[in-house]
């Protein structure tokens, strides 16, 4: 075993095993004078108080001084690392975080685009619908009220039928012909609502009257209707024409009396 070399011990020196033959003999191949040299100035650093450094202990002191130095450093770049590392974690989080928001915004974008393209083709084809229907009322929608007045018209060319073929005093059944052929036309207006006005005897209404004249009168009140020139027609609640009547007026007798 070797022993360890005490502080202060010169450089010199050499190792001894357990026997000592190996320091006996390097001691004596020393010169004294060079062995009193090196104790001297053990001496004098022990009296001073101060052990001079040696080469290997100053190697030691600046090879720990530097790793240390080296480790600090090392410290700094780790935190440095670790700074940027979190910041761009929190980077990327965030850049995650807006690419789920923009992918759901454009989800939603192509699902309003679809509503709004299926919206549009709807509206589009009700559109068409409406004018194709308004097209059709407006050609047929007055199929009804002809169906209905087709026997009228058969009625009429009976009635000149028969008028042709009679001698000149049938007119008993040219009358009667007419006659049937009106009250056919009237049952047709009426179902299809148009009813006639006959005002007569009623008090003149401008709304629903035309008054062509007015006539005195001693027998009816003034502003009556005394006779219906033209009976006025209403489809529902709507005046399809006003009737054209002659109303009364106070008689100039009568006038005379009122003024006295």
């Amino acid at each position: 075993m070797t022993p360890r070399r005490k502080q202060g011990e010169p450089a010199a020196a050499l190792d001894t095993d357990e026997s000592g033959s190996e320091s006996g003999s390097e001691f004596d191949s020393k010169s004294g004078s060079e062995l009193a040299s090196g104790w001297e100035g053990l001496s004098e650093e022990r009296a001073d108080g101060t052990i001079a450094p040696s080469p290997e202990l100053e190697e030691a002191l600046r090879e720990a001084s530097e790793a240390v130095e080296a480790g600090a450093q090392a410290t700094g770049r780790s935190s440095a690392d670790e700074v940027t590392l979190e910041a761009l974690s929190r980077e990327l989080d965030a850049a995650r975080v807006r690419a789920e928001e923009d992918a759901q915004q454009l989800a939603e974008f192509a699902d309003l685009s679809d509503r709004h393209l299926r919206l549009q083709a709807e509206f589009e084809n009700f559109r068409k619908r409406s004018a194709r229907e308004r097209e059709e009322m407006h050609r047929y929608g007055h199929q009804n009220w002809i169906k209905d007045l087709l026997p009228t018209v058969d009625n009429l060319e009976r009635a000149i039928d028969h008028a042709k073929g009679s001698t000149e005093g049938d007119f008993e059944g040219v009358l009667e012909g007419v006659a049937l052929v009106h009250r056919e036309l009237v049952s047709a207006l009426a179902k299809n609502g148009v009813t006639a006005l006959e005002p007569k005897g009623e008090v003149f209404d401008p709304n629903l009257h035309e008054a062509v004249a007015q006539v005195p009168s001693e027998e009816a009140a003034p502003n009556t209707v005394i006779e219906v020139l033209e009976k006025g027609y209403c489809i529902h609640d709507r005046l399809l024409r006003p009737a054209r009547v002659l109303v009364a007026v106070a008689a100039a007798g009568e006038a005379a009396k009122e003024e006295t």
